[in-house]
């Protein structure tokens, strides 16, 4: 299946803006309460400043007019005290969408990224961890700024407009037409110019998301970078990708800006029109002085706000080329899904079986054709095979890393894509080559979604180590069970591997898999890995992949794996030839 959101962002059609933003506003819904408020606030600050100039009109035409500065002094205040009513409302408002905008943060992180932790492994093949992060911190925070300053901001300028355009109309219909016709401009500009800038926001964050995994991917192999003394083609790929965003950037600034200058434009011909026509109809009697005042007042209000929709529309456009990558991450759905458990037709007494098994990577690419073999409990098998063979590849169908293309892999006589993920990695352990361990102490990587021992002491805990042999390993580390780990060199990759083999063992899996679990262990340190397996329960079914001979020798089974076949291999010495001579044709 493609994962690739670079790919899916070309293929997907486009979602409409109101679309978008439905769907955006479902995932505030319980803020509802909130946003009613914030919207009351708006209205009351809205309406009392489009109310503000018509009182001004009235009050040059009645009182200034006739020099009744008593009337002036009670008109004076009660228009303070508007104002300070609007201020109050425009506080709470800001109040209230702030609150607003980081709870929605909260927990559109959260949902984007409990989202990625539901979709398999071929995702995150196909898209590097850089983009990911830049979508989950910056492309969320963009819809956060929108919505905790722009979007409130945003609809009262709509308000003051809509409230500003009727008020034109009604003082003077005919005034009214003309001075709104330059804002039809304004529309039609608008809707035509929008996708384009929100396509070029869209491409100014995904190279920001392409220089951020740039960015990543030098840093974690800083020392092959300095091992081979290659700053130099490190620094090239960095100042490519950051000249593609600096491009990007510049490009969404001008599309972002492009409003500012238009809309000014037009404001200025609305206020040209309406002193023009406005002076007329003073002349020939039609209108008054304070009318006038009124009515450019409101030509203001109509069209300053314009200006601000300006930088606002563009916000909104950052927001939703945000909201665009976010929702294609939130759109996709696990190629892995957990099937309605099912009757074998020809039980099998193996613990683990592959029938009729194909799998490729990409389409119409097979890896492996038509495997067929069984893993019986308690039992040790190894694979063997080239670099490239399959290995891996087979030991990731085993844990339902993949799904075959072709045929069925059963485990204890079940499909195992009947098997809750939760169920299955109880079943099934893991030790990779290159252990994947976080940032904490020793103890909480080993008890890492170990619910069984999660709520042990360090006592209980290293008398559960001590009961299943690994107490030789724990004391490698010198603090024990409180000694750091973390994504520097804290401790060694050999170290690294102790404690994955530590947490898988402690989980008692049915079926154990050790993807060169040795390789960067000593031979004594293998040799007390060695016993350690030996100890299991008599049950426990081990899977080896291996390229040191000895550490297969004593396994019940070989199967040699090349060229997309699975082939059982016999005894150990045919194993060796069988593997030295396809060492030699690959």
């Amino acid at each position: 299946m493609n994962y690739n959101l670079n790919d899916i962002s070309e293929q997907q059609p486009k979602t409409s803006t109101m679309g978008a933003l439905k769907k955006l506003l479902n995932l505030i819904t319980e803020e509802r309460r909130n946003m009613l408020g914030a919207l009351l606030a708006i209205f009351i600050n809205s309406g009392l400043n489009l109310l503000a100039p018509f009182i001004v009109g009235h009050v040059i035409d009645t009182y200034v007019v006739h020099k009744d500065f008593n009337g002036v002094m009670v008109w004076a205040g009660i228009l303070l005290g508007m104002y300070l009513v609007a201020f109050v409302a425009s506080y709470l408002q800001t109040r209230m969408m702030g609150g607003v905008g980081q709870r929605m943060l909260f927990k559109l992180r959260n949902t984007v990224f409990n989202k990625l932790q539901e979709l398999p492994v071929g995702f995150f093949n196909q898209n590097k961890a850089g983009d990911l992060i830049s979508r989950v911190n910056n492309d969320t925070d963009k819809i956060n700024q929108f919505f905790s300053q722009s979007l409130m901001q945003f609809i009262g300028t709509i308000t003051t407009m809509v409230g500003a355009g009727i008020f034109l109309l009604i003082i003077n219909f005919k005034l009214g037409v003309a001075t709104l016709l330059p804002g039809l401009l304004i529309f039609i500009f608008t809707k035509f110019s929008s996708p384009w800038i929100k396509k070029r926001n869209a491409l100014s964050m995904q190279r920001t998301g392409g220089l951020s995994a740039e960015i990543q991917e030098s840093l974690q192999n800083f020392k092959v970078i300095i091992a081979f003394n290659r700053r130099d083609y490190f620094k090239n790929r960095f100042e490519e990708a950051n000249n593609k965003n600096y491009t990007s950037a510049i490009a969404a600034g001008i599309a972002n800006n492009v409003f500012i200058p238009v809309y000014g434009f037009f404001a200025a011909v609305a206020q040209l029109v309406v002193l023009t026509f406005g002076i007329y109809l003073i002349s020939t009697g039609q209108f008054s002085i304070g009318l006038l005042v009124s009515y450019l007042a409101y030509a203001v209000n109509f069209y300053n706000p314009l200006r601000q929709l300006a930088a606002l529309w563009a916000n909104f456009q950052v927001a939703m080329a945000g909201w665009d990558r976010i929702s294609y991450i939130l759109n996709l759905e696990s190629d892995l899904p957990v099937l309605s458990s099912e009757t074998i037709e020809k039980p099998s007494d193996a613990i683990m079986e592959f029938r009729n098994v194909s799998f490729g990577y990409d389409e119409g690419k097979e890896i492996l054709h038509n495997i067929n073999f069984k893993l019986e409990q308690g039992k040790t098998y190894a694979l063997v095979g080239p670099t490239g063979g399959g290995k891996t590849t087979t030991a990731s169908l085993i844990a339902r890393l993949y799904d075959p293309v072709k045929g069925e892999v059963l485990l204890e006589n079940r499909d195992i894509r009947t098997y809750e993920a939760s169920e299955r990695s109880k079943k099934i352990g893991f030790i990779l080559q290159e252990p994947f361990l976080f940032s904490g102490t020793v103890r909480e990587n080993i008890l890492y979604s170990n619910e069984a021992y999660a709520g042990f002491s360090n006592e209980q805990l290293e008398a559960t180590i001590k009961a299943a042999g690994l107490q030789s390993l724990l004391n490698i580390f010198e603090k024990g069970l409180d000694t750091e780990v973390n994504s520097g060199d804290s401790i060694s990759i050999g170290q690294k591997q102790l404690i994955a083999f530590m947490r898988a063992v402690l989980r008692s899996p049915a079926l154990l898999i050790l993807d060169e679990a040795t390789a960067n262990i000593d031979t004594i340190t293998e040799q007390i890995l060695q016993d350690i397996l030996n100890k299991l329960p008599a049950t426990t079914t081990r899977v080896i992949i291996a390229h040191r001979l000895n550490t297969i020798q004593n396994a019940d089974e070989i199967f040699f794996v090349n060229a997309g076949e699975v082939i059982r291999a016999g005894s150990f010495d045919h194993a060796v030839n069988m593997l030295l001579h396809g060492e030699r044709q690959s």
